[in-house]
C-alpha cells in the first residue's frame, strides 16, 4: 500500500513531534539535572530559561495543534475526500511546523507567528474538504 500525501505528512508530523519531545527532554535535563528527570516531579519547578524554555514551549504549541491536524487528515482519508487542496494543506502544516521550531528556539518574533498562521491555514485547507 502506498501512503497518500496526507498520510505521509501525518507520519512526518509524528516524527517531528517525537524529535521535539526528545529535544525538549534533553534540554530540560541539561538545565534541571538528572535527579530532577528521574524524580516524581512533585515539586513546582520554575520555567526553563532561554533556548530550553523556548524549545519546550514550541513542543507544547505543537501538541496543541497536532490533534486537530491528525483528526482532519484521518477524516479526509476515511471519507476518501482527499484532493489537491488537502494535500497542499497537509504539506503547509508540516513544513510550517518544521520551520516554527528553530524560529521559536532562537526567539524570532513576528515571523514565528506568521509561520504558526501558515500551519493553521494548512489545517483549515484539509478541513475544507469535509464541508
Amino acid at each position: 500500500m502506498v501512503l497518500s500525501i496526507e498520510l505521509k505528512m501525518l507520519l512526518g508530523a509524528v516524527v517531528l513531534g517525537l524529535i521535539q519531545l526528545l529535544l525538549s527532554a534533553q534540554l530540560s535535563t541539561a538545565v534541571r539535572g538528572l535527579a530532577w528527570n528521574v524524580s516524581a516531579r512533585d515539586k513546582e519547578v520554575p520555567e526553563l530559561p532561554g533556548v530550553p524554555g523556548r524549545v519546550d514551549r514550541a513542543f507544547k504549541n505543537f501538541m496543541q495543534t497536532f490533534p486537530f491536524f491528525a483528526a482532519v487528515i484521518l477524516m479526509v482519508q476515511i471519507t476518501t475526500l482527499a484532493n489537491s487542496t488537502t494535500s497542499l494543506g497537509a504539506q503547509m502544516y508540516l513544513y510550517a511546523r518544521i520551520v516554527y521550531v528553530p524560529l521559536y528556539a532562537f526567539g524570532v518574533p513576528y515571523l514565528r507567528s506568521l509561520v504558526w498562521g501558515v500551519s493553521l491555514i494548512g489545517i483549515i485547507l484539509v478541513m475544507s474538504a469535509l464541508f
